[in-house]
């Protein structure tokens, strides 16, 4: 997304998006469907998924676009810090630009740096009016301007409620 303008091929991606996620028959469908689409509108080096189960204070990354770095398996303990507060308390997105910024809250900002990031937006996706997953896009340091935040805030809410709308029929 050059120059922090909304690509003009939005209506193109979208369409996309539309008829991938209608012609899913599974899961992984579905969530590349949202990972194309981000990427085609927002931009990401990294994208993921992690689901909440917020009665069991568990999270499980349910898809990636990075298996080999970020694979699909198992859960881990929700922790109660500040990214939990403005994710889950607030339902705001969480960003950072800097992997000092993301290494405050994420164990992982050695990785994620290795692998060419360093800015991260966690978008919340609420279901029920209830947190019920986050999508993780992340890029280059310095990537998440305030205009590609409130971009992936007003372009990708309602494709990923979509999204995990249907993963969770399928």
């Amino acid at each position: 997304m050059p120059d922090d303008r909304l690509p003009e091929d939005f209506a193109e991606a979208l369409r996309q998006f539309t008829d991938t996620l209608a012609a899913a028959t599974d899961p992984e469908a579905a969530y590349d469907a949202l990972c194309a689409l981000t990427k085609a509108t927002v931009g990401a080096k990294l994208f993921t998924v992690m689901t909440v189960d917020m009665a069991a204070m568990l999270a499980c990354r349910t898809y990636t676009d990075d298996p080999e770095n970020y694979p699909t398996s198992g859960t881990k303990p929700i922790e109660l810090n500040d990214w939990f507060e403005i994710v889950h308390g607030q339902h705001r997105c969480f960003v950072a630009n800097t992997l000092e910024e993301i290494d405050q809250v994420f164990p992982d900002a050695e990785l994620i740096g290795a692998l060419g990031c360093g800015s991260v937006i966690n978008l919340p996706v609420l279901i029920g009016g209830e947190l019920a997953a986050t999508i993780n896009i992340l890029h280059e340091p310095g990537y998440y301007t305030e205009a590609r935040v409130e971009a992936a805030k007003a372009l990708l809410t309602l494709p990923a409620m979509a999204t995990l709308a249907l993963t969770r029929q399928l």
